[in-house]
This record gives C-alpha cells, structure tokens and sequence, in this order.
C-alpha cells in the first residue's frame, strides 16, 4: 500500500506540472476511475480539484471515513451538493487573488447541464475552459505496480475457462456457465467482473457482444467465451472460442484464420508502432482467409482501472505504442445466422516488444 500511496502522489505531481502546460490554474477531476488513479479514492461521488499547490477531494457524507483513510494525498472536504459544485463553491471562496484563475473541465465527462452550472456558480470570478485529457494519457503509461495488479487479475481471470469448459455440454444455458465461471471468481477473491460475461454458442455465437442468455449450448458449434474479472481495482480481458462437438473441416479453418490473424497482431505490438498497425496486422491475416468482411470491431483496447481505456487498436488511430501500456488483442469473424469466433490475450508493450500476460493454449478445444 506505501508503493500504491507513492505512485499516486508521483501522478498528481505530474499532473501539477502540467496544468502551466495547459494554461490552467485548476483540474476539475470528475471521471471516477480518474479520481481514483490520483487519489486512491474509490467511493461512488467524488471530484478532486487539482491545482499547482495541491489537490482537494469533494464527497459526501457517506465517505467520511473511507475518504480519508484511502486519498492519502489530498484535503478531504465533506459536503452536502454534488461534489463537482461543492468543489467549485470551495474554489470560488478560496481564490487567492483578485485575478480570474482558469479552471480545467473533463469536458467529456461531465454532463452540459452540470457545466452550465458550474459557468454560472463561477461566473466573473473563476474562468470554464475544456481541458485535454491530461489524465487519460497519463493513464495509458502504466507503472510497474499497475502491471504487476493487472498481471494478477489475468492471471485470475484467465483460471475461469476451466470453469466454463466443464460446465459447457449441450443443452446447458449460456447464463449457467457464466454463473458458474462468476462464482468461481468471486471465491477466487475477485471484487466483480468486468463486463457482463459473454457466453454465445451456436448462431449466437456470431453476436459480437453476445452477453450470456438463457438459450441452451447446441449439440454442434462454437461457443465464444469472453470474460474478465477486477482485482484490486484493475481488469482483465480474456476471449476463448472453443467447439462442442466435432467441428467441420469448415470450422477448423475458419478458427485458424482468427488465430493467425492474433497472432501476427501481438507479433506487431512493440514501442513505436501505431496503433492502426497492429489492427492492420490482423486484418491481412483474415483477408488473406477472404474473411475481413466479417471482422467488424477493432482489433483491441487499452485497459486498466477500466476495461476500456486509451489506446484503441484501430484502423486511423495515430498514437504510436509505448513501453508500459498494456492492452488487448483480440480480432474475430461472424458470420451472422452462422457462427462466429474471437481469440483474445492482454499483453503489455515492454521496450523490445510485447508480453503476453498469462499465456495460455489456444487450439481450438472440442468438448
């Protein structure tokens, strides 16, 4: 817990210095993950007002004690308003000088109305601007105690396709399998999952997000399994797409054209690759196979205190990998009404290439 404390505190400093960068005196921080990731806080209403001096979380009366037991580094006010205009109340009252400080905005997260009142709370005193995501690129960076926490979530998450294997026979429902995989991991010390579960079998299994449902497992087809769980306050992300029955000769080519295409994918991640390169990668593979058409998400997502975060692994998509960021990889194909299949690892850019965290098999299972 000191390394978490010391970690924190290093991000807010970062985040102070550049404030002179941005032309601000002040970050309102009102995206709760962002919160999180400076303070350690990890109630359900918050906001932390960053400035030069210091920062200053805003909750209410339900927190008292969590609050100051987990944001070591910050003032902890306690309030009766939302906590985003109690901190720009408290702002308002404690400017130091006669001149109009600027305040920072997460602008893609706070709502136009709540905004609008805080222009007008602010008004002639305290300057609104929208601020560039000055703590979500900071987040893409992980450090070595971020790595290590979601290493441990893989590695947990990864233990619940056991689980879905065994409970997987035809004519058991979608929705029995994830509770049995949900269970596993909540004895397994897991705080929650990360998404809703997806177990799709059959047709379904062309369903890109096919949250699990109470239709039964066929006698014949793929099932994709994608889960992930969150431990310690970070997520992972898991897909494995496995066959009951004997698969065609069909299905079997058309799974090994999903796990070529991952592979020279996570083949492609190294510092200085664009993100769009390694999507790119992917998508030769499955074109190569005549399926590209069929390959209708991007190939893979940052993920941390969220399951999705910065950067996204997309065709257009600029930013250039960097050692520390850790993301997913996960192409797939659907054939809608017919089938589908998806393969997906997290692994972490290092300064040579990539790890993949948690290895596991990935030929195609039968059950």
């Amino acid at each position: 817990m000191e390394q978490a404390g010391a970690n924190r505190l290093a991000r807010l400093q970062r985040l102070q210095a550049a404030l002179g960068d941005g032309q601000l005196d002040f970050l309102l921080v009102s995206h709760l993950p962002n919160v999180c990731y400076l303070s350690g806080f990890t109630g359900s209403a918050a906001a932390l007002l960053v400035g030069e001096r210091g920062a200053t979380l805003f909750t209410d009366g339900r927190y008292i004690a969590q609050a100051r037991e987990e944001a070591s580094n910050a003032r902890v006010v306690i309030g009766t308003k939302a906590p985003a205009m109690a901190a720009a109340e408290w702002l308002a009252a404690h400017r130091k000088t006669a001149a109009r400080p600027v305040l920072g905005v997460e602008a893609e997260w706070l709502s136009a109305a709540m905004r609008d009142r805080l222009a007008s709370r602010l008004r002639g005193k305290v300057r609104v601007r929208s601020a560039s995501p000055l703590v979500e690129r900071a987040r893409m960076i992980k450090d070595a105690y971020e790595i290590q926490r979601i290493r441990e979530a893989v590695k947990l998450g990864a233990s619940l396709f056991r689980v879905a294997c065994a409970k997987i026979r035809p004519a058991v429902r979608e929705v029995e399998v994830a509770a049995a995989m949900e269970y596993a991991a909540r004895r397994k010390g897991a705080e929650g999952m990360s998404f809703s579960t997806i177990i799709a079998a059959g047709e379904r299994s062309a369903v890109v997000h096919g949250r699990a449902s109470a239709a039964r497992i066929p006698r014949r087809g793929f099932v994709v399994c994608d889960f992930g769980v969150i431990l310690a306050g970070y997520c992972s992300d898991r897909t494995r797409t496995v066959h009951v029955g004997k698969p065609s000769r069909e299905a079997r080519h058309f799974y090994r054209a999903v796990l070529e295409a991952q592979e020279a994918a996570i083949a492609a991640v190294r510092p200085g690759v664009s993100a769009a390169e390694v999507d790119a990668a992917a998508r030769a593979v499955l074109r190569k196979w005549k399926l590209a058409k069929y390959f209708t998400h991007s190939t893979g997502h940052g993920l941390g205190l969220e399951i999705h975060e910065a950067p996204r692994l997309a065709a257009g998509q600029l930013q250039k990998l960097e050692s520390g960021m850790v993301v997913t990889v996960e192409p797939g194909a659907y054939i809608p009404g017919k089938c589908g299949v998806r393969i997906e690892d997290v692994v972490v850019v290092t300064a040579s290439g990539c790890e993949v965290l948690s290895p596991g098999e990935k030929e195609l299972m039968v059950i």
